[in-house]
């Protein structure tokens, strides 16, 4: 999982979205690169968590930097806007 991005099901972050950067037994830790920085990473339990695996999505962890997360994480939420406005009716 660790590299892909997902959704928080739980908790008072419940519809955030972070990149998961580790792995470790029934929890992950991901990062949003504003708030929770590569430094600080949010411990989460894998049952709370959606992982969104969609083609080439997956980030290379070793090499990613805090802006780039919040860079993909603002691609990913503006593509999902873009559906949105195609798909609503006139």
């Amino acid at each position: 999982m660790t590299g892909y991005l997902a959704y928080s099901l739980a908790g008072h972050d419940k519809g955030a979205v972070y990149l998961i950067i580790e792995e470790t037994g029934d929890s992950v830790y991901v990062a949003d690169g504003a708030v929770r920085t590569l430094g600080r990473p949010k411990k989460k339990n894998k049952r709370h968590i959606q992982v969104i695996k969609k083609e080439n999505q997956r980030v290379d962890i070793s090499s990613v930097t805090n802006e780039q997360i919040k860079h993909i994480i603002k691609l990913y939420l503006k593509g999902i806007e873009e559906v949105k406005e195609c798909q609503s009716p006139m």
